[in-house]
């Protein structure tokens, strides 16, 4: 398979998935502006969650310009991947839908912890079939650190999520920003190969 292919497929997915985010939005009845801020929590748990989606998009276009060759093991990663990331609609759905309770909190912090998890094997399997370049082994070291970092932070979030929702919801905010700009370092290194 062509590695065009397979990001096609995932951003095509990727797509849907922020498509069926923003269709959770009901109208509200009514037209004052008051009648707006029933919709504050899904619009919360929605700008999170479209952070997050866009995170993963960007990284993951980063890390398959590094592969040299797709193989199954690396289609198969990608699906997993994929899985759960389609799962975020729901968390962020109920999370919202039900103004951050614990169980949902919890919930989304699961969802982003196996999302988290999907990526660092994707990674893995990517690193296998990559470039041999010594900027590349570096560049997915770094992004490896702040991977681990990410899932002990969701790990951490998921008991904190019963005892105070927000402070789960500010580590989601503060492990979003870690990775708001994608790393570069992956790009740098096939550039400077060329």
């Amino acid at each position: 398979m062509n590695k065009n292919r397979l990001e096609a497929f995932s951003d095509g997915v990727l797509a849907i998935i922020i498509t069926i985010m923003v269709l959770e939005f009901k109208v509200p009845h009514g037209s004052e502006w008051k009648n707006l801020l029933v919709l504050l929590p899904t619009f919360i748990s929605y700008g999170l969650s479209f952070s997050y989606v866009g995170i993963y998009w960007g990284n993951h276009h980063h890390l398959l310009h590094s592969v040299k060759n797709v193989t199954s093991g690396m289609m198969l990663a990608n699906l997993n991947l994929l899985f759960w990331l389609s799962l975020i609609p729901f968390a962020t759905g109920w999370m919202g839908e039900n103004h951050f309770e614990s169980n949902t909190v919890a919930l989304y912090g699961v969802v982003l912890l196996l999302s988290g998890a999907a990526y660092y094997i994707l990674q893995q399997v990517v690193q296998k079939n990559s470039h041999d370049i010594d900027a590349l082994r570096i560049a997915f070291k770094m992004s490896t650190q702040k991977g681990m970092i990410s899932l002990i932070s969701y790990t951490a979030s998921i008991p904190l999520a019963f005892v105070d929702e927000t402070i789960s919801f500010g580590i989601f905010i503060l492990t979003s920003i870690m990775w708001l700009i994608p790393d570069k370092n992956i790009e740098k290194a096939l550039k400077n190969e060329k």
